[in-house]
């Protein structure tokens, strides 16, 4: 390395934050800038944040107000995912039902933050999304969602319950078809009708999610 030569400079974290409360919006855009380095634009409706995507984007991370205009529940978060090119996009809500954190995940949202979020822990929020996790609020964690009152009332059919305990070993399709005396695209099928009851968006967080009831 030559003596002349400076270290590199770690690129900001482009974010875009969309809320018609302008209050919320401001604070969480100014922490984030100066505290936390990163470089935020900012929308008050979800045409707006579109515009923003498709000229400025894609972002590293997008956050929505789940309740602005324009945004139609999750039609406008899958519109939003599409424009940000499979780059993350997160959605800001006040208190949502659990069958709303259920559409939600199921809408393909890297997150849900919470407005009473501390702007600390949103910046922690952004990051962890970023990297290619989901994130969800510990509050919103403890609340059992649709989708987990199904498995315990017993929602999940036996054949599904097999092939979730095969999941759970680290089995792949191939080799639970085998066990079941199944067709592979049948196990395919109970997989993601497993997915879909649980809330989850693959099968490790099936499998995790799953642990997380006592299931598996």
């Amino acid at each position: 390395m030559s003596l002349n030569s400076a270290p590199a400079q770690s690129v900001p974290l482009r974010v875009l934050i969309a809320d018609d409360h302008e209050m919320v919006l401001d604070m969480f855009a100014m922490y984030l800038s100066s505290a936390a380095g990163m470089d935020v634009v900012t929308a008050r409706d979800l045409d707006e944040a579109d515009a923003q995507i498709v000229s400025q984007g894609p972002f590293d991370v997008v956050l929505l107000d789940l309740n602005m205009p324009g945004m139609n529940g999750v039609v406008g978060l899958r519109r939003a995912i599409k424009h940000n090119q499979g780059r993350p996009v997160g959605i800001i809500t006040g208190s949502p039902t659990p069958r709303m954190q259920e559409e939600i995940l199921q809408a393909g949202a890297a997150g849900i933050v919470l407005k009473t979020t501390a702007a600390r822990s949103l910046a922690n929020a952004i990051r962890f999304m970023h990297s290619g996790e989901f994130y969800l609020p510990l509050e919103l964690m403890r609340q059992p969602s649709p989708a987990q009152r199904e498995v315990r009332n017993g929602k999940l059919s036996e054949k599904e319950m097999s092939v979730l305990q095969f999941l759970a070993e680290g089995k792949q399709n191939k080799e639970i078809a085998n066990e079941l005396q199944l067709a592979e695209p049948t196990v395919k099928m109970h997989v993601t009708s497993i997915c879909r009851k649980l809330g989850a968006q693959n099968r490790t967080q099936a499998v995790i999610m799953a642990r997380d009831l006592g299931i598996a």
